[in-house]
């Protein structure tokens, strides 16, 4: 099997399924109790917390463990809104955020919540000349990812955070698909809250994070207990928390190789499909993108028939957001840098992990030039694109 789709999920490493063992059978204490078996356990959780923190250039007492991004994002927004919503009701964020942050904001919308959606270029960069122009006296948060999911493009954070700190607004960044791949440091880059999840970066599914700055008076998004220092009901989650902190030591200790792989490995996959595979785009920017992603629409052809067609052959990929899998509807993100629906439905994202090899990637290649090649000459779009163009010669 040839794993592309490490945007979705990754393989939990060796070393971080080692770290949460001991949590699941010896050191299975309640962090809320007082005897020493649950002391142990809070111990972990509180070295985790300043693990991470420090990960991010953040204080301990800043970071909240939560289920995942999702929960993140909507903590993030719900709670910001609600309580600054005496300040006023306007919310900016992006025509390609996730869904836990575009759902969320429906959400809000209903709630008597304005929101602002930018748009962006065709290589899917937020246009800050139309973020300033969108800011009103009303506008109380700004939520931009820190790179997209589906076509890798990486935001300009950093000028995002410059501009929402002079107008007073609070920033938050989805920073899922980034945190523990590229570089992050929230007071640097002005970011008031982040989120971020344990599968993304080789830990456990189901814990995250949210960073809140000090001074912020966001409430509970979930009750029922006193946990994170009373902002986050329920009993931790000790063996993932232990797990994102493994990956999160992990990662920052292998980033830069990774990196420098990953990116070596991304472009040789992008240069062989556009030279060895005609009518096809490459989606997001050529240089300002994730390490590992691949984002590439072809001409005449449906994406889920490469994917199984790929899956097939022993290759995992995938057309889009895995969050977004079961739908028929083509990528909001694609629709966003300007693709038509034909040319959105006939994308395929490949995202790499340090793992792959060239080897691998030139059997992806050889079998995805025949896979598309197969699916034109049964497409009647396809074969009346070659007559015109035929006859103009």
């Amino acid at each position: 099997m040839i794993y592309l789709d490490n945007a979705a999920t990754t393989k939990t490493a060796p070393e971080v399924v080692e770290a949460m063992l001991p949590y699941f059978t010896e050191n299975y204490g309640n962090p809320s109790t007082i005897y020493s078996l649950g002391s142990g356990a809070k111990k972990a959780v509180n070295q985790a917390r300043r693990t991470i923190a420090a990960a991010i250039g953040a204080k301990q007492e800043e970071i909240y463990f939560t289920a995942g991004g999702s929960e993140s994002d909507n903590w993030a927004l719900k709670c910001a809104a609600e309580a600054y919503e005496t300040k006023g009701k306007h919310i900016i964020t992006t025509k390609i955020e996730h869904h836990a942050i575009l759902h969320t904001c429906e959400y809000l919308e209903k709630k008597g919540f304005e929101v602002t959606y930018l748009g962006v270029d065709k290589d899917g960069l937020v246009d800050l000349e139309e973020l300033k122009a969108a800011i009103r006296p009303d506008t109380i948060l700004i939520s931009v990812m820190f790179a997209n999911n589906e076509i890798g493009t990486i935001e300009p954070i950093a000028e995002i955070g410059a501009i929402a700190r002079e107008h007073g607004i609070l920033f938050h960044t989805d920073a899922v698909q980034a945190f523990g791949q590229i570089p992050i440091n929230v007071d640097e880059l002005n970011v008031d809250m982040l989120s971020a999840s344990g599968h993304k970066l080789n830990g456990p599914k189901g814990v995250g994070f949210l960073y809140i700055r000090s001074g912020l008076k966001l409430r509970s998004l979930i009750h029922g207990g006193a946990q994170e220092r009373n902002r986050r009901a329920g009993t931790e989650n000790v063996p993932g928390i232990v797990g994102l902190e493994a990956a999160t030591t992990r990662a920052l200790r292998i980033m830069e190789e990774k990196t420098a792989k990953e990116t070596e490995l991304r472009n040789y996959l992008i240069e062989r499909i556009e030279k060895e595979i005609p009518y096809c785009r490459l989606n997001g920017h050529r240089t300002k993108r994730l390490p590992g992603n691949v984002n590439f629409s072809f001409l005449f052809i449906e994406g889920e028939s490469v994917l199984i067609m790929l899956d097939m052959k022993g290759i995992c990929a995938s057309s889009g957001s895995a969050c977004t899998s079961g739908s028929l509807d083509p990528s909001h993100v694609l629709l966003a840098i300007g693709l038509k629906h034909e040319e959105a439905h006939g994308s395929l994202r490949m995202t790499l992990s340090e793992e792959n090899t060239k080897e691998e990637l030139d059997f992806v290649v050889d079998n995805l030039k025949e896979i598309v090649q197969k699916l034109r000459n049964m497409s009647p779009l396809y074969e009346d694109f070659i007559k015109k163009n035929q006859s103009r010669k």
